[in-house]
């Protein structure tokens, strides 16, 4: 393990792919770039707020370094580290369904890339850094509530065994910035804060789409609109350094391009699958939010489920419900159809659709997989076709009885196992006493939400699941109301 100074950086990606040749920091379009240098903004007072002893060894830094002032400087952004090369990437994107144009990293900076004493290499990234030419109307900074939101959650999915980007730290300091929480014109000061970011790659569908031409719909182009030259050398990086077996196996870049896209639908494929089994909704699945690692990326209106609902929506701003959670699987198929638009120009559209026809079939048998496991179907030979009817009916019910998703299959880890165990049986009894405590507890609390907050309208999935409730059990609603 090494010292901060220490890091062996060998910053590849900014080495190789197309820098903007403009060093002034103010909001720009960035034509024919991948990236542009920019410095971190330092705050006051930086102060660490906490580390992730697991993600920080992934860099080869000893742990103990973070009881280091200079920690909290380098982390910030205050200090730059020996080796780091500060740059904030240019991408664009599908927003809600529609083209938005440029889009970057309005508040992040990539520090570099780290190859720790494994020899794997890790690319840091900056979260609330400060402002870049792709800032937009923003102003750079992240708040402390909605770090220690990604903190938490980026760490939490790794150790759930879900793909994602890792975070090392969050520092927050005496810097404010104003924000309006609840969107009703109250103003309030909160502390710039700052989290530490960290992955293989934070290069998603939109780093391709910025050579789109201009979109027939919102009349909005890529910011390298009709540059091949540009996509070819982002493929050929992209190849090179995240699919070396396909860049050993393949010769001719239309090869390499279909067999990376049907890694890429794979790898999407399975990070769905691992979102709908663990209830996580991403919130604003955009395609700049899409890794081509299949790792789940830039955690902002995120949600996980509670009571059961497939229409569950944590995204405010998303009034159709496009990025619910049970369209999450088919939203992902549709962004893999938008970087299939861009990968045509080096590669035959048929070869691309060849590959996505295979999301479907991909996505049901990891999903498959993943839930049999969770109920305790381990036994490959003892896979039925009515598994997957038995996973409808478990969700069906749950959502009938708006059963907390989680705690329910916690509930049904501890049904013993055994020819003998039959539905009398105390331990079984338990169980379903558990999980009817566990709705009590769902209903209760919708209903104190509701008394708590009567001036606010209930979801239409809270109304009608206390009106089943009411329909179909009056003595536990009575019991719930006091009526």
């Amino acid at each position: 393990m090494v010292r901060l100074e220490e890091l062996a950086f060998d910053n590849r990606t900014v080495r190789e792919l197309p820098i903007d040749p403009i060093q002034d920091n103010y909001v720009r379009t960035v034509p024919n770039a991948c990236f542009s240098k920019v410095a971190p903004t330092p705050v006051r007072n930086p102060q660490l707020v906490s580390f992730s002893k697991q993600a920080i060894r992934l860099l080869g830094l000893d742990e103990n370094e973070a009881s280091r002032p200079e920690f909290a400087e380098y982390f910030a952004g205050n200090k730059i580290l020996p080796g780091s090369e500060p740059h904030a990437h240019c991408y664009c994107g599908h927003q809600f369904g529609s083209f938005a144009g440029q889009l970057g990293d309005g508040a992040a900076i990539y520090l570099g890339e780290v190859v720790n004493p494994s020899g794997e290499r890790w690319e840091m990234q900056l979260k609330g850094a400060g402002l870049t030419p792709y800032s937009r109307a923003g102003d750079g900074r992240k708040v402390l509530r909605s770090s220690i939101r990604e903190f938490l959650c980026s760490e939490a999915m790794h150790f759930l065994g879900v793909p994602t980007t890792r975070a090392g730290c969050i520092v927050t300091s005496d810097s404010r910035v104003d924000r309006d929480i609840m969107y009703s014109g109250n103003v309030i000061q909160e502390r710039c804060s700052v989290v530490l970011r960290i992955a293989p790659t934070f290069l998603r569908f939109g780093s391709f789409e910025v050579v789109k031409e201009r979109d027939d719909e919102t009349r909005r182009a890529g910011s390298s609109s009709g540059n091949l030259q540009h996509l070819a050398k982002l493929l050929d990086y992209s190849v090179q350094s995240f699919f070396p077996k396909i860049h050993e196996a393949q010769s001719s870049r239309e090869d390499r391009c279909v067999a990376m896209f049907g890694e890429i639908v794979e790898s999407t494929a399975e990070l769905a699958a691992h979102w709908q089994c663990v209830g996580f909704c991403h919130g604003v699945l955009n395609t700049d939010n899409m890794s081509i690692l299949g790792l789940t990326l830039d955690y902002g209106p995120y949600g996980f489920l509670e009571m059961y609902d497939p229409d569950h929506v944590p995204n405010s701003s998303d009034h159709d419900g496009r990025y619910a959670f049970a369209r999450q699987p088919q939203i992902c198929r549709w962004n893999l159809s938008k970087l299939a638009e861009i990968l045509s120009s080096l590669a035959p559209e048929e070869r691309l659709e060849e590959q996505l026809a295979r999301y479907d079939d991909l996505f049901r048998d990891r999903y498959l997989g993943k839930m049999r496991r969770k109920l305790g179907l381990v036994s490959p030979t003892a896979a039925s076709p009515s598994d997957a009817a038995l996973v409808d009916a478990l969700l069906d019910t749950m959502q009938d009885t708006r059963a907390d998703f989680t705690a329910s299959f916690r509930a049904l880890n501890e049904v013993p196992l055994g020819p003998s165990v039959g539905p009398a049986d105390a331990a079984v009894q338990a169980v379903v006493q558990r999980i009817t405590g566990n709705l009590l507890h769902s209903h209760k609390k919708v209903l104190c939400s509701l008394t708590r907050q009567a001036a606010n309208s209930p979801s239409p999935a809270q109304l009608e699941g206390l009106l089943q409730l009411a329909s179909t059990n009056p003595q536990l609603f009575g019991s719930l109301t006091g009526r």
